[in-house]
């Protein structure tokens, strides 16, 4: 049964714009795991920007599911996991600019970092994923990484402007979920999927894992969490 991770970094945007103690993100961890979500995921910026590093200790002492902890494959943000000891790491790009990742991390061309890094979390028993594009090399150099699974980013998809570009797109991801799991990855995707465009890549066969942020946040001001999150989750399941 495919998964729902629910990620909650911007209950700590608004948090944080008014520096306030709330809305309280271990609150909204635990009202999503409450209602369908399988697993917590949090990224923890170099820049701080929207979850603190006490927001991801608390998580880990509370969470009743999994915490799933997004960060860049530096030396801080090691150090930082291994102290956590969150159950799983997806490495991602980052750059100060940007408003929401952009795209996929290049394994190709930072290799060694990565598959050191990589190394290093699961000898310590913490599975990695790349957030990566639904490219071919970067997902058969992901493999030799040792990775234990890919997210791919829908990005690309999710924004399309037209049904040919999203069929184009959809069936670039479907190709590339298929690659992946005949290389034995585990299969997971994200960004941008929201409740129009997520049930035909809940579809593929291959999907282990989807994890949706910013759509199921903006759909609780008017909805709530628990419906935003539990509508989400039955959209994904094809009950709806």
């Amino acid at each position: 049964m495919i998964r729902l991770g629910v990620n909650i970094d911007h209950i700590a945007t608004i948090r944080n714009a008014r520096g306030e103690p709330f809305p309280s993100v271990i609150e909204a961890a635990l009202v999503a795991e409450t209602n369908g979500a399988d697993l917590i995921t949090v990224h923890l910026r170099e820049d701080r920007r929207h979850i603190k590093d006490d927001d991801v200790f608390l998580l880990r002492q509370t969470l009743k599911t999994q915490l799933n902890l997004e960060m860049a494959a530096t030396q801080e943000m090691l150090e930082i996991a291994l102290e956590v000891r969150p159950d799983f790491v997806c490495l991602v790009p980052e750059k100060r600019q940007e408003l929401t990742t952009e795209g996929g991390l290049d394994v190709i061309n930072n290799f060694n970092h990565i598959a050191n890094i990589i190394k290093t979390l699961h000898d310590n028993k913490i599975w990695t994923s790349i957030f990566i594009d639904p490219d071919s090399t970067q997902i058969t150099a992901a493999r030799e990484a040792n990775a234990y699974a890919i997210e791919i980013h829908t990005g690309k998809y999710a924004q399309a402007k037209n049904n040919y570009s999203s069929t184009e797109e959809f069936f670039r991801i479907k190709d590339m979920a298929e690659l992946a799991d005949s290389l034995e990855l585990i299969v997971n995707a994200g960004h941008g999927l929201n409740y129009h465009n997520v049930q035909p890549i809940a579809r593929l066969p291959q999907m282990h894992e989807l994890n949706i942020g910013y759509a199921i946040i903006a759909q609780s001001v008017f909805a709530g969490l628990p419906n935003a999150v539990s509508k989400m989750k039955q959209l994904m399941l094809m009950l709806e």
